[in-house]
């Protein structure tokens, strides 16, 4: 596997990757024909939570709702749930995107290649997060390896990547075989090796140091975070890719 290297160094790497995804034009939470043929599926169709659960497999908590063709976390008598939301099924090697907005303020996040198991009952013991974030207006945005785009606690992105608050901002991630990569708003602000050496040393530096499931799966769900603070999606597109891509998309 490919050692972790520094920010500055992997954002010159990620020069010669694919193409960043940009949002498909036409109508929201929906599949071009082109997207079809690359094995693309939507996993938010603009109507309903199908598809979504809780992380402890219950029903989604009422505080997400779908209005608009936007999937949103809400606050229902003044409180928020604390339940985040994630997917039925399960993703190993995969590209995926969407977009995020949160208001002033706002903390969130995607979080994949989570399990719910034994000494992990919370989604970010195990899942890794791309930070959703107000970063001009929440303490996090302060701290490097907080801002909206990292690899949470452990990436340092490029300031001023994200769009302020009430905007909409488009994120992608990348995951393969040993290498996990993101980028926000057409900027890439993640490169990290998965699973060697390399990446327990990067745990063994950051706040899940002492979380044993963290970071450890090969496969999970994703996940949307409730971290009390409104925040909304759409346009959450899937591929599966090598050995993992099925067939037919939706």
């Amino acid at each position: 596997m490919r050692i972790a290297l520094g920010i500055g160094t992997a954002l010159l790497m990620m020069a010669g990757a694919p193409a960043t995804a940009a949002p498909a034009p036409g109508p929201d939470n929906a599949l071009t024909a082109r997207e079809r043929q690359q094995g693309w599926r939507l996993l938010f169709d603009g109507r309903d939570l199908s598809g979504w659960r809780s992380f402890d497999g219950t029903a989604p908590a009422a505080t997400w709702t779908v209005s608009d063709g936007t999937l949103k976390l809400t606050k229902a008598d003044g409180k928020m749930s604390g339940t985040d939301l994630v997917t039925n099924e399960t993703y190993g090697a995969f590209e995926l995107t969407l977009d995020w907005k949160v208001e002033r303020g706002g903390n969130s996040g995607v979080l994949y290649l989570a399990r719910n198991v034994p000494g992990a009952p919370l989604l970010y013991q195990s899942g890794l997060e791309m930070q959703v974030l107000d970063d001009a207006g929440h303490p996090d945005g302060k701290i490097p390896t907080h801002r909206a785009g990292s690899l949470y606690d452990m990436t340092v992105p490029p300031a001023g990547v994200a769009h302020p608050a009430g905007s909409w901002n488009h994120a992608r991630l990348l995951v393969e075989g040993g290498r996990i990569r993101q980028w926000l708003n057409g900027t890439p602000t993640a490169d990290v090796s998965y699973g060697d050496e390399a990446w327990r040393k990067r745990v063994a530096g950051s706040k899940f140091a002492k979380m044993a499931q963290f970071g450890s799966f090969s496969s999970g769900v994703i996940g949307l975070q409730d971290h009390g603070e409104p925040v909304a999606f759409r346009n959450i597109k899937i591929r599966r890719i090598g050995a993992s891509a099925t067939g037919a998309a939706r």
